[in-house]
């Protein structure tokens, strides 16, 4: 979205580079596809994985991540939600002007055209289209019913006035597609003559004169290339590729640098650190097969139906995001926010989907939003191409378990409750949650990434800070990062909605800089 939003200056040329392929895959543009594009490392996908994790038991997290133009917005499940207005607040107060919900809300509406909800809180006529499910799963209703049973209130908008409540999530489809960040954004406006577009093209380095980003250097077609920037370096990796590609360039933690065979262009200790991640637990059950996701041979012509309905129509079960339903609600430690955040899913969910089951069933998500969990990004070697050591440290302390199993217990309650009784078959992971220790057990056994990972470039004015509040990068001139990765801490929430916010706010303040 930045490149976007600075080559609408026809004075201004703008080069985008992306180091996976051009977005035209249709298990992108088809919700469903999803499910194929997640489990695994593909072309799409850099698949991810963490050190072995303590707190996990010395299990390995997985973490997926966009490797195509429009990045996660491409692979993601297309959940929009932004957060709570405090976590905006808490930006503010720590010194960083220019973000409380405020100053923020008119970068979301700006990118926003919401075709269902017309209030003071959302925007209409912007490139990224939020709308109702198409097709969305009766199993929702039931779910929202279930949650009101263990006092849950049910809310129409968790992006409105409050956040808490059970709820059918608006997603970033339109027309019965997705719609990513290329496709809000870029592919529009990909005939204007001041943007050049370079796919398959991995940046190795960011070039520098002295404490001044010139350029960068590319690999392309085989070939090692030099590209040089008349005005500014804007990164927008996310949270484990920007700071991978600072610290490649000499701009991080100065014995880290030298460690991994590279000169010290900035020490500059806060890249890499700061590294925050949603940590989720995924309970499933068994159910008829009715109105859920499945591999069996009844279910075969119904999904070969929905594809030539989707094909035709855009409606139907591909139009399914397989997330579809969801509550924000309160732990006994919150501050005044949620700090549990459930989603359910028309389909047995296993290990990301890289364990197969045959047979229906649904499986719903329980995630901890504001863990406080600070972890790491650092080099593997110095080579461009290998993937970083990405360290989230999940449940490494008392605070963080303590609230997760509160969260688990609750989503049990409602996954058991009245309403589901006609859905609900078999546990796949039995589990009692009255027993404080199995449930310990089955966190540190199963739980991993929902896929949030933000921080790692942090916005700020400390010593661990990587940027301003304008989000140039400390001690460097004519170089920003704009991503995830500026987050100074999580937010209560999916975190694609604010990242796009925080894209259409970086390119005013490029422009503004500029003049």
């Amino acid at each position: 979205m930045v490149a976007s939003r600075l080559s609408e200056d026809p004075n201004v040329s703008v080069c985008l580079l992306e180091s996976g392929p051009v977005d035209k895959s249709v298990l992108i543009h088809a919700p469903a596809g999803v499910v194929a594009m997640m489990p695994r490392k593909n072309k799409l996908n850099y698949a991810f994985e963490t050190v072995p994790q303590k707190g996990l038991n010395g299990r390995r997290g997985y973490q997926p991540r966009g490797r195509c133009l429009g990045g996660s917005s491409s692979v993601n499940a297309m959940l929009y939600v932004r957060g709570h207005r405090a976590d905006y607040d808490h930006w503010s107060a720590l010194g960083n002007a220019g973000w409380s919900y405020a100053e923020v809300l008119p970068y979301f509406k700006r990118s926003e055209h919401n075709e269902n909800i017309h209030d003071e809180f959302h925007g209409q006529g912007g490139p990224l289209n939020v709308m109702n499910l198409r097709s969305p799963g009766a199993l929702n209703a039931e779910f929202i019913k279930a949650c009101e049973e263990q006092g849950i209130a049910a809310t129409a908008d968790c992006n409105g006035a409050e956040q808490d409540g059970a709820l059918e999530y608006q997603v970033t489809h339109i027309n019965g597609e997705r719609c990513s960040a290329a496709k809000a954004y870029l592919t529009p406006n990909l005939s204007r003559p001041n943007l050049e577009v370079m796919t398959q093209t991995p940046v190795l380095q960011i070039l520098l004169d002295g404490k001044t980003a010139t350029g960068v250097r590319v690999k392309r077609e085989g070939q090692t290339l030099d590209l040089r920037a008349r005005r500014e370096v804007i990164v927008c990796g996310g949270a484990f590729n920007s700071p991978q590609l600072l610290m490649l360039s000499g701009i991080g933690p100065g014995a880290h640098l030298q460690d991994r065979g590279i000169a010290v262009a900035h020490d500059l200790p806060g890249v890499g650190e700061n590294l925050q991640d949603h940590i989720d637990i995924v309970h499933s059950y068994r159910a008829p097969n009715s109105d859920t996701f499945g591999l069996s041979f009844g279910f075969m012509p119904k999904i070969l139906a929905a594809m030539l309905q989707w094909r035709r129509q855009r409606s139907g079960l591909i139009t399914s995001p397989y997330a579809e339903a969801g509550a924000f609600f309160r732990s006994s430690e919150a501050d005044g926010r949620p700090d549990l955040q459930l989603i359910l899913v028309r389909a047995l969910v296993d290990d990301h989907g890289r364990k197969m089951h045959l047979g229906h069933g649904f499986s719903s998500h329980c995630t901890l939003l504001n863990p406080q969990a600070r972890g790491s990004v650092r080099l593997a070697s110095n080579d461009p191409l290998a993937d970083p050591l990405i360290d989230p440290c999940f449940l490494d302390n008392e605070r963080d378990m303590r609230v997760f199993k509160e969260g688990a217990r609750k989503q049990l309650a409602v996954l058991n409750a009245a309403a589901l009784s006609p859905w609900r078959g078999d546990m796949l992971y039995p589990l009692n949650p009255d027993d404080d220790a199995a449930l310990e057990e089955d966190l540190r056994n199963r739980a991993d990434t929902q896929y949030h990972p933000v921080g790692t470039c942090k916005m700020g004015q400390d010593d661990g800070a990587v940027v301003d509040h304008r989000l140039r990068v400390h001690g460097i001139a004519g170089l920003r990062v704009a991503d995830a990765s500026i987050m100074p801490t999580l937010v209560a929430g999916n975190t694609n909605a604010p990242t796009i916010m925080i894209g259409e706010k970086a390119a005013d303040m490029i422009r503004e800089d500029a003049a």
